[in-house]
């Protein structure tokens, strides 16, 4: 066994993927693939994980149509945005335990990619990019619903995209739109940390980190929010 693996040496990595999925696999390698990180030099993710965000954004969107029969257009799309951020991924993943036994190479796993949420994102989208390619749309979307159930029904309103409500704060009040200023840069290609200030002139500030550059724009605009209510 290389001593890179990420799930324990006597775990049923078949058993796994059906307890989580619902989905007896077939083609183990597929699946296997799906946990696998391009560290690792060997037949990786990426793939599977472009097509598992399609998956999901088209199970999520067919599910909301469903659940808010009166809800418009906006609304329904602010929903989907958050259900598919890929901070909602990592948790999801977090939740299946999918960092326990996401196959990556030393270095990776030796700077924390296991916890990354772009890798944990990524990797619970190529496990449902995997199970629509073996089990068709009817599996893909039972294990979207009930991966996320709780998040879904949980979400009494709509949510409002904290970029969007600064600017709409800003423009009630009478203020030049929002800036962001990407002010740093740092860690590894799989986990790179992003660290972005925001600012409305003549009222203040803020600074927040994130794995991506939207991401570190989205925490500033909440810390700003926050700050000014």
């Amino acid at each position: 066994m290389g001593s890179d693996r990420q799930y324990p040496v006597n775990d049923d990595v078949a058993g796994w993927i059906e307890r989580t999925t619902g989905h007896e696999p077939k083609d183990l390698a597929l699946f296997q693939r799906a946990l696998t990180h391009s560290s690792r030099g060997d037949a990786d993710y990426e793939r599977l994980e472009f097509l598992g965000d399609r998956v999901l954004g088209l199970a999520i969107a067919a599910w909301l149509y469903e659940l808010f029969p009166e809800e418009p257009e906006g609304k329904l799309s602010r929903r989907l945005n958050a259900l598919v951020a890929r901070e909602t991924c990592a948790e999801i993943a977090r939740d299946l335990g999918i960092g326990e036994r996401v196959r990556l190479g030393k270095q990776a796993r030796d700077d924390g990619a296991a916890d990354s949420d772009n890798v944990l994102g990524d990797v619970v989208e190529a496990l449902l990019g995997a199970l629509y390619l073996e089990a068709g749309p009817d599996a893909a979307s039972s294990f979207v619903r009930s991966a996320w159930a709780e998040r879904v029904t949980s979400m009494e309103k709509a949510p409002k995209h904290p970029k969007s409500a600064l600017q709409e704060w800003a423009a009630a009040n009478e203020r030049k739109p929002p800036l962001y200023c990407l002010s740093d840069r740092s860690g590894p290609a799989h986990a790179p940390r992003f660290v972005v200030e925001v600012e409305i002139a003549g009222v203040g500030s803020a600074s927040a980190e994130g794995l991506s550059k939207q991401e570190a724009e989205t925490e500033a605009a909440k810390v700003l929010l926050e700050k000014l209510r």
